[in-house]
């Protein structure tokens, strides 16, 4: 049965990610996400223009868009270690959604496996944290989708072992971080090559997820061969690849990928119109696109 949570599998394979974000602080232009910032960019460059969207009637405050996710999940949402703000791929787009509307954005960071529940007591307007869109979870909200997900190989560029899959590491040294459903992925592709006649997958573990060296520990193991790939979840290799592109590249395409959405209580249909039109607002004027390429995460774009 596929879990009403899905991203609970994917929110502890990047915490490691957080150390990308020190390293390119400067090279990338964040958005402010507190209420007193509202939509400015911290480029200078001025909001963006509000369309004729019709705002949501329940607002818990007036003028603010209140978000709640759970900043822990780079790189789409995270809080920024020099500023201390929320940051992130997520962040971004809904803040231009709010600008959209001509609102100021507050994120409320909450913890992931309640942040459902808090929704729909109303603590926050809208969630925005790389939540899987399933059928348990349509039963409590409405979802607008804006975001594909999966999981994917990190090989070295040119690819030299020619890896697509995971069925393609048999007899290889893989990296993957504890904890992570990739990990048990692998374990039983490793039990496969045994039944198949071939040589198991030798799994490297990478234990220190939120270590400051865990992007290092990453790049080490595959510019020194000490494995032929590493295996986690599609947003962050592609962030990877978008901090190292002469070093890296996907080994295959993505896969059990799912749609991500913005959540909105039930019953809630003016909040959820607005945050619709504002969507396709961004994306009509390129703002999603621009804001894909920005975080490396082209290869996550929903169909037109």
């Amino acid at each position: 049965m596929l879990s009403p949570f899905l991203r609970t599998r994917r929110r502890r394979s990047s915490i490691g990610l957080l150390c990308i974000v020190t390293l390119v602080m400067l090279t990338l232009l964040f958005v402010s996400c507190d209420s007193s910032s509202g939509a400015t960019m911290r480029d200078g460059s001025p909001p963006l223009k509000k369309t004729s969207i019709a705002l949501p009637r329940d607002l818990l405050q007036s003028g603010v868009l209140t978000i709640g996710s759970d900043t822990t999940y780079p790189p789409q949402e995270y809080i920024d270690p020099v500023t201390k703000k929320a940051a992130g791929f997520d962040i971004d787009l809904i803040t231009a959604m709010a600008a959209r509307m001509g609102l100021q954005i507050n994120i409320v960071t909450t913890g992931f496996t309640t942040i459902i529940e808090n929704l729909v007591s109303h603590r926050f307007d809208s969630v925005v944290s790389a939540v899987s869109i399933t059928p348990e979870l349509q039963k409590k909200v409405d979802f607008i989708p804006y975001f594909n997900a999966g999981e994917s190989l990190l090989v070295q560029k040119s690819n030299p072992h020619n890896l697509k899959t995971v069925a393609d590491l048999c007899g290889q040294n893989v990296g993957v971080q504890k904890a992570t459903i990739e990990l048990g992925e692998l374990t039983m592709a490793s039990k496969d090559c045994l039944s198949s006649g071939k040589k198991p997958i030798t799994v490297i573990v990478l234990q220190n997820q939120t270590d400051i060296t865990q992007f290092a520990d990453i790049v080490q193991l595959l510019t020194s061969n000490r494995v032929v790939a590493t295996y986690q979840d599609s947003p962050v290799t592609d962030y990877y690849i978008k901090q190292n592109p002469d070093l890296f590249e996907v080994g295959g395409a993505i896969v059990n990928a799912n749609l991500e959405g913005i959540a909105v209580r039930k019953g809630d249909p003016s909040m959820f119109k607005a945050l619709e039109a504002a969507f396709n607002a961004v994306k009509a004027d390129g703002t999603y696109q621009q804001l894909l390429l920005k975080w490396g995460l082209i290869n996550e774009e929903i169909p037109s």
